[in-house]
């Protein structure tokens, strides 16, 4: 399987990602650039952390627009499976792909530290390599990952349990505690924590290493029942 990361300017987590999938998964990964069309080579499609375009306006806010994003829509209208991490999530949001939006931090400041959550559902094509409500922890870096929506989307989430990951202890005010959110068909996962941080005992943890597990899975169930 191949996996396609994403590249805009100012992406700097792009590199973790492309680690973790090659020497973690042993998966073939390319990096794609930002002007490019087309992703119908690929069984996944990961949109990694950084600063893309500066994050000027607001995180994600300018990235929405990049040629790539058009084939991003494409392949998540097809089923395909779709990740934003940390700054991929505020694109994801920015582009329509997921709902809500990443605002400030509570804080008014930058938050760079593990965070505690828990794996609230264990059923998604991201998660299922996790026991339900399980207790992980993931390291966070962010300055705008305050998820927020209404109430009436929020009641959404939670009635088709799209809420995939929330804090223990919440450090950035997202609404109902929320790290990570799927769309409602379930390929597309936003999450302000980086798993690809934490895939290796060398780096203090392996408790991200069950979101590409889970992707794998599912690849792979896709792949023998074709």
């Amino acid at each position: 399987m191949k996996f396609a990361v994403l590249q805009f300017p100012g992406s700097n987590c792009d590199q973790d990602l492309v680690a973790a999938l090659r020497d973690v998964f042993q998966q073939q990964v390319e990096l794609i650039n930002y002007r490019a069309t087309d992703l119908s080579a690929f069984a996944a499609v990961l949109l990694p952390g950084g600063f893309s375009y500066g994050d000027y306006l607001r995180g994600g806010a300018i990235a929405r627009f990049a040629p790539i994003m058009a084939a991003v829509r494409r392949f998540a209208a097809a089923g395909g499976l779709v990740i934003g991490i940390c700054n991929g999530f505020q694109i994801l949001t920015e582009a329509g792909l997921l709902p809500g939006v990443l605002q400030q931090n509570k804080s008014a400041s930058f938050i760079c530290q593990p965070a505690a959550l828990t794996v609230v559902n264990a059923q998604t094509s991201f998660t299922n390599a996790y026991a339900p409500n399980q207790r992980i922890t993931l390291p966070i870096a962010h300055g705008e990952g305050n998820y927020y929506c209404d109430a009436a989307t929020l009641a959404e989430l939670q009635a088709q349990q799209q809420i995939v990951f929330t804090y223990q202890d919440n450090p950035n005010g997202s609404v109902a505690n929320i790290a990570g959110i799927t769309n409602r068909a379930g390929n597309v996962l936003g999450m302000m924590p980086h798993p690809e941080r934490a895939v290796e005992a060398l780096l203090g943890s392996t408790d991200g290493g069950g979101v590409f597990q889970s992707m794998l899975q599912t690849l792979t169930k896709k792949v023998v029942t074709a």
